[in-house]
């Protein structure tokens, strides 16, 4: 059996990151995403609610929602009202994407071009996590 291949000589490649949420209800959290945002559960556990994990799939992306009893994120908007996102979503098609969305209340920013070039709208989740979907057009 030979040794593995020395660290330095190893290619390291990063492939997703998947925003982790504190929810008091996985359940009720789960069903939002699925039935406002268009994503999928993935999994859960347990088989049946009251959920402690639930994991939710948009394509490539994924978003973990985690249960922790009467919990309430807190809102720390004011100390960064330039912005405060929990996830920043890179996409390809963002604007088809915000005219089936742009109706909700949820939407906390319309489809803005930014200064730095990206075109991007928030979204609030009913536990007052913020979204960012962005996509560079040119």
């Amino acid at each position: 059996m030979s040794d593995p291949a020395p660290a330095s000589a190893a290619k390291i490649q990063m492939y997703s990151a998947a925003p982790t949420f504190l929810v008091a209800d996985v359940g009720y959290t789960a069903r939002w995403y699925e039935e406002q945002l268009g994503f999928e559960l993935a999994g859960s556990f347990p088989d049946e609610e009251p959920f402690a994990y639930a994991s939710l799939r948009y394509d490539a992306i994924e978003i973990v929602l985690l249960s922790l009893n009467d919990y309430e994120k807190p809102d720390l908007r004011a100390r960064r009202p330039e912005g405060l996102w929990d996830a920043y979503v890179r996409m390809q098609g963002v604007r088809a994407y915000y005219e089936k969305l742009k109706d909700q209340r949820f939407i906390t920013m319309p489809l803005t071009q930014q200064g730095y070039g990206d075109w991007e709208f928030e979204v609030q989740d009913p536990n007052g996590y913020m979204l960012v979907f962005s996509e560079y057009i040119e």
